[in-house]
């Protein structure tokens, strides 16, 4: 069958719409699917680190999901016997950048040293700085570094040394304890026992 050029014309149309239909059909198509979130993206909810320090087995910084609450940070880094969780909002949502220090629990307030944690009641030190002298003695459970220099034989380096021991194994329960502070022997010891006190 013969056409004449008009209707081949016509056809030559006809096929170049086809055509162009289908390929702006496909490139909308191609556009939807590159929209899309990858298999797998839209499953995965977005996350906050957070950095848990202070009472825990694990400090460090931690990934969890959004929506998160801080008991849920505590738990993953170890809640220890000593911590007061009770300070805390435990259920606080977290935040991105979120920093959660749990705090340990103080000594129950019988088993301070005299003095020891109530600025109303605690001694004035000899030198004012209130270390805790109490009889003409220094309480070296509460004095600072500088009211320990005013001890006989003591300079600045055993003070802080004092303090850091006190600070890293708790009160002294004795005044026979300041033997465990490296520098200090029985001859210091001796020349310290008149100067002190733990209460």
């Amino acid at each position: 069958m013969h056409l004449g050029r008009r209707e081949q014309l016509l056809l030559l149309l006809f096929a170049l719409a086809v055509v162009f239909g289908l390929g702006a059909k496909y490139a909308l198509h191609r556009q939807a699917a590159a929209d899309r979130p990858a298999v797998g993206e839209e499953e995965k909810p977005p996350a906050v680190c957070v950095h848990v320090a202070g009472a825990v087995y694990r400090p460090g910084v931690y990934r969890l999901p959004q929506g998160s609450r801080v008991l849920d940070a505590v738990r993953r880094a170890g809640i220890r016997p000593e911590a007061d969780v009770d300070t805390l909002n435990l259920a606080q949502l977290l935040e991105d950048g979120q920093k959660v220090v749990v705090p340990a629990r103080l000594p129950a307030q019988d088993q301070l040293p005299a003095g020891h944690g109530n600025p109303f009641t605690a001694p004035i030190a000899r030198n004012g700085t209130g270390g805790g002298a109490m009889g003409g003695r220094l309480n070296i459970n509460t004095a600072d570094a500088a009211a320990l220099e005013t001890l006989p034989g003591v300079g600045p380096a055993l003070a802080q040394r004092i303090v850091a021991y006190r600070e890293a194994h708790g009160p002294f329960t004795a005044v026979e304890d300041l033997l465990n502070v490296p520098g200090i022997g029985e001859k210091k010891l001796a020349q310290l026992r008149e100067h002190v006190t733990i209460h």
